[in-house]
């Protein structure tokens, strides 16, 4: 059964895997040559493609093509399980809901994670009666896509003080518009998500705004997304998996560990990308544990979410089904 867009915002049930649990660090020099295309998102990269300004991929037989943008992860699925694309970014829950749906999809990595330094917030206007989740109930929240990170947060949110999921009207709403979209009182509230750190820095620093809550309040410090490729793309290229993988996690350590100079690198390629590379201060980091490893929780979080919701028969599915382990050269 190809992906659908009402698998993506049903919930349904759990399925995804992990390549990076835990790679060896050095690389795999004779990988047969493989181009992976993708989409960016505006304002932001992801590890690999910090990994390829770097030029950590020279020479391992892994080269980027970056095919445009996407509006969220959403439409990066659709765009992976058509063939345009060879990578797709997602929120973990979108990602379950894409391999629910019969897309036969690996999550390599993950592409961000959420904690005290590197979150999603929810904004208002500092003169809003907004003060709490619960004062969100009817209200209208713009998020950049829907079935995704921010809006399984604002459910989450919601939950946890007694209200349905549906308590508030999300709207979509671009990244690039979303200051304007808040300022000019069109919505009430605006969901920056930690992948837009450059714009929510931006938002703070023009003033007038205050955030209600933000996604680790939420949900805990865990992975927020993950980047996705085809089963079988990991079965014909497995020396080519495992490099970029491997060296994508090696961005993402070299991002924490110097942070100003990842920050000029992003301007570069924001600048190289005809965006506006000034934004590249407010970038927070990916928020990524070391070695951009994954943890059981999170992925069992949201089976949790979504056994709760009777979208997932409980115990059907759990992420050892379905982890690529260390050292292994095809998925099980």
């Amino acid at each position: 059964m190809p992906i659908t867009r009402r698998s993506l915002l049903a919930g349904a049930p759990f399925a995804a895997g992990i390549i990076a649990a835990g790679l060896p660090r050095f690389a795999v020099a004779q990988a047969a040559p493989v181009t992976l295309r993708y989409l960016a998102s505006r304002g932001s990269i992801s590890p690999h493609e910090l990994a390829d300004a770097l030029g950590y991929f020279e020479g391992l037989g892994v080269k980027l093509e970056n095919v445009g943008y996407s509006s969220g992860g959403p439409e990066s699925l659709f765009a992976l399980a058509s063939g345009s694309v060879d990578l797709g970014s997602a929120a973990t829950a979108a990602v379950i809901n894409s391999i629910s749906g019969g897309n036969d999809f690996v999550a390599a990595y993950p592409s961000n994670g959420i904690n005290r330094q590197v979150r999603s917030v929810f904004y208002v206007l500092e003169d809003s009666p907004i003060k709490s989740i619960a004062d969100i109930a009817g209200k209208t929240i713009a998020v950049n896509t829907l079935g995704a990170h921010l809006d399984y947060t604002v459910r989450e949110a919601l939950h946890g003080v007694g209200l349905p999921p549906d308590a508030a009207n999300l709207v979509v709403v671009p990244g690039p518009q979303l200051e304007q979209t808040l300022r000019s009182r069109q919505v009430d509230i605006a969901g920056l998500g930690y992948w837009q750190a450059t714009f929510a820095g931006a938002l703070v620093d023009n003033g007038g705004v205050r955030g209600v809550f933000n996604d680790t309040d939420v949900l805990g410090e865990l992975a927020g997304g993950f980047i996705v490729v085809r089963r079988d793309f990991i079965t014909a290229h497995p020396d080519g998996a495992r490099n970029f993988v491997d060296q994508s996690a090696r961005a993402a350590d070299w991002s924490r560990q110097n942070p100003d100079e990842a920050r000029k690198v992003l301007a570069d390629i924001l600048d190289k990308r005809g965006e506006n590379g000034e934004l590249a201060r407010y970038w927070t980091g990916f928020g990524l544990r070391e070695g951009a490893k994954a943890d059981d929780r999170d992925i069992a979080f949201w089976v949790s979410v979504l056994e709760r919701d009777g979208r997932l028969p409980k115990g059907r599915l759990k992420a050892a089904d379905i982890l690529y382990r260390r050292g292994e050269s095809k998925t099980n």
